[in-house]
C-alpha cells in the first residue's frame, strides 16, 4: 500500500511563502516520478512538478517555473516543495502524487497519476 504524509500549507499573504512536505512509502515500481499536483474549486487538476526516484532530476510546469521549487532529501526520503511569490490564484488543495516508470511529461500534463495523497490546503489571501 502506498502511503503519503503531507504536511506544511496552509494560509499566507499575497507574496508570501510556504514550505510543503511529503514523505512517500510502499512504491514497488522500479522507478517513478514523485511530486505535486492542485486543484481549485470549478477548475480541472493542473500537474506542477516532479523529481525522478531514480535520477533526482526535477521537472516544473512552464507556468510556475521560478516560482515553485521541487527537491529531495536523501537522507529521508522526504520530498519538498517550495512555493515562493504566492499569488491569490494560487489558491488550491495541493496533492502529492506518484506515477509509475518515472514519466514527467505524464505526470505534468496528462495526470495519468498513479498514487496519490489527501492533499494540503494552501489558501493566500490577505
Amino acid at each position: 500500500e502506498v502511503q503519503f504524509v503531507e504536511s506544511g500549507g496552509g494560509l499566507v499573504q499575497p507574496g508570501g511563502s510556504l514550505k510543503l512536505s511529503c514523505t512517500v512509502s510502499g512504491v514497488t515500481a522500479d522507478d517513478y516520478c514523485a511530486g505535486w499536483f492542485r486543484q481549485a474549486p470549478g477548475k480541472e487538476r493542473e500537474g506542477l512538478a516532479c523529481v525522478g526516484h531514480s535520477d533526482g532530476r526535477t521537472w516544473h510546469r512552464e507556468s510556475v517555473r521560478g516560482r515553485f521549487t521541487i527537491s529531495r532529501d536523501n537522507a529521508n526520503g522526504t520530498i519538498y516543495f517550495q512555493l515562493n511569490s504566492l499569488r491569490p490564484e494560487d489558491t488550491a488543495i495541493y496533492h502529492c502524487a506518484v506515477k509509475n516508470q518515472n514519466l514527467p511529461y505524464s505526470f505534468i500534463h496528462k495526470l495519468t497519476l498513479d498514487h496519490w495523497g489527501q492533499g494540503i490546503p494552501v489558501t493566500v489571501s490577505s
